[in-house]
């Protein structure tokens, strides 16, 4: 007998130095895949400009309230012809260089030939709109929302961020390039949407404007990320560069009544039955998973912070289940693993004593890149079952963005520009969670990236969509000498 325990003592101790022996291995090898630095990649250098100016320019467009609202018949198109004037006076050697093409919609697709047709292209992009500011809370700001105050080294104001920031970036660099005596080789192509904010109409024109010419750029690049000063997992700055986004879908549920007067109610009313149905769909959630560009991100932050947590992300075989429920418990981490569910709106009796005939509901889906609407309307109907419920889309959903390559060409250029700035950041792949109207570029284009060079703490992208949006001036300065490095390097 003790003979008998001491063989499966000793098998045991075996397996346990065998396993131990794998992840020691596995550990000291790892390494984030097919991730380029942009090492190789000999970078250009920004041509001189006037920032201070620079930044009055951005104070300008922050005074152009080109709001898009909910409703379009709201919207002030005026606003956007003033825009559109602003800048053909502001940015002279820009118009001089580059056509213009003014879209129905007010969408501007800008061209500036290369010298060398054979080369692709390559498209930059930011858009003209930006969100409203809630009724109420104007007193709320600092400085007027629309004053584009310049104070504590900041230019404030709706948009300055999101996305005139980018937008006067972009043409501060492409002014003092065309100034300084740039000559392309490659076509540099601007496109700035009208309505970002409100589905991105304009950006799927302009996509099929170029479509229609033949264009097929090498790259893509829009806004969605930046570089996080304060990135989880390495409480440290990392350039994140989107490489996808979440596909987009709502639906509809809906519950059927006879209806009445509520001092007579059945059993279960239909407002019952449309609740039971939501917490049926959103008690089934979709599973956190370690794959796409979440997994990538993860592998590339898990490199430099080493330890424990390197040895967790190189050996998924043992740790992924505590991966998982690390990676699942704070809302801003899951998103990038698994298709989201969110209710957001209820709607059921026009009256507080009548019972309604119809009580509906919509669910929002953010949908990761290895799922389809198909996966997300089949989990529904699984969730809730045959007849209560009515499911239906509103709208049509939109799929997943591919995925772009983190060692192409274009992920290079991108990649060295924005290691200039940030030498020390950790340069990682990422999956944007909201939407860009950058993925209606896809048929175009080879590669599409979602990055702008700010510099901003998790508490300061908060700010995004929401009170007091400041662009600082040292974040500006950062994006034009990007922009400018991107392009005379791509482009040069």
């Amino acid at each position: 007998m003790m003979g008998k325990k001491r063989t499966i003592l000793l098998g045991g101790l075996t397996v346990l130095a065998v396993i131990a022996g794998t992840v020691a291995v596995r550990t000291a090898s790892f390494e984030p895949a097919d991730i380029a630095d942009g090492g190789d990649i000999r970078l250009a250098a920004a041509p001189a400009y006037d920032l201070a100016a620079a930044v009055q320019h951005l104070s300008a467009a922050a005074q152009i309230p080109t709001i898009s609202h909910q409703d379009p018949a709201e919207n002030q198109v005026a606003d956007w012809d003033k825009l559109h004037a602003w800048l053909a006076a502001t940015y002279p050697a820009t118009h001089g260089a580059m056509t213009r093409t003014i879209l129905p919609n007010r969408t501007l697709v800008y061209y500036w030939p290369g010298s060398d047709a054979s080369l692709e292209p390559i498209i930059l992009m930011a858009h003209q709109d930006v969100v409203p500011v809630t009724a109420g809370t104007e007193k709320d700001w600092k400085y007027p929302p629309f004053a584009g105050t310049i104070a504590e080294d900041a230019v404030w104001g709706r948009g300055t961020v999101d996305d005139k920031g980018s937008l006067i970036g972009l043409f501060e660099a492409v002014e003092a390039l065309a100034k300084s005596g740039f000559k392309p080789k490659r076509g540099i192509y601007l496109v700035s949407g009208h309505d970002e904010e409100a589905g991105g109409s304009g950006a799927v024109a302009a996509a099929a404007l170029l479509k229609g010419q033949g264009v097929q750029a090498i790259f893509t690049l829009d806004e969605g990320s930046i570089v996080l000063t304060d990135t989880p997992v390495i409480d440290g700055p990392a350039i994140m560069i989107g490489i996808a986004e979440k596909g987009y879908a709502t639906l509809k549920v809906t519950a059927n009544a006879p209806g009445g007067h509520s001092s007579m109610p059945p059993a279960e009313t239909g407002v019952e039955t449309l609740a039971k149905a939501v917490l049926d769909i959103t008690g089934d959630p979709f599973p956190i998973e370690l794959r796409g560009p979440g997994a990538s991100m993860i592998e590339a932050l898990a490199a430099k912070k080493g330890g424990t947590t390197k040895m967790a992300v190189a050996n998924p075989w043992l740790f992924a289940p505590l991966l998982k429920r690390q990676l699942g418990g704070a809302p801003t981490t899951a998103a990038a693993f698994h298709t989201t569910i969110a209710p957001t709106m209820l709607e059921g009796s026009p009256k507080e004593n009548v019972l309604p005939q119809s009580a509906n509901a919509l669910i929002n889906y953010r949908i990761a890149p290895w799922n389809r609407s198909t996966d997300v309307m089949a989990r529904a109907r699984a969730a809730v079952g045959d007849g209560k419920v009515d499911l239906a889309w509103v709208g049509t959903p939109r799929e997943p963005s591919r995925v772009s390559s983190t060692s192409s060409q274009g992920w290079k250029w991108i990649a060295a520009a924005a290691r200039a700035d940030a030498p020390q950041a950790v340069l990682t792949p990422t999956l944007v969670v909201a939407g860009t109207d950058s993925r209606s570029m896809e048929p175009v284009s080879k590669d599409v990236y979602r990055f702008m060079p700010m510099h901003f703490s998790l508490k300061e992208s908060a700010m995004i969509h929401g009170t007091n949006e400041h662009m600082k001036i040292d974040s500006f300065k950062r994006m034009i000498d990007f922009y400018a490095r991107l392009i005379a390097t791509s482009a040069g």
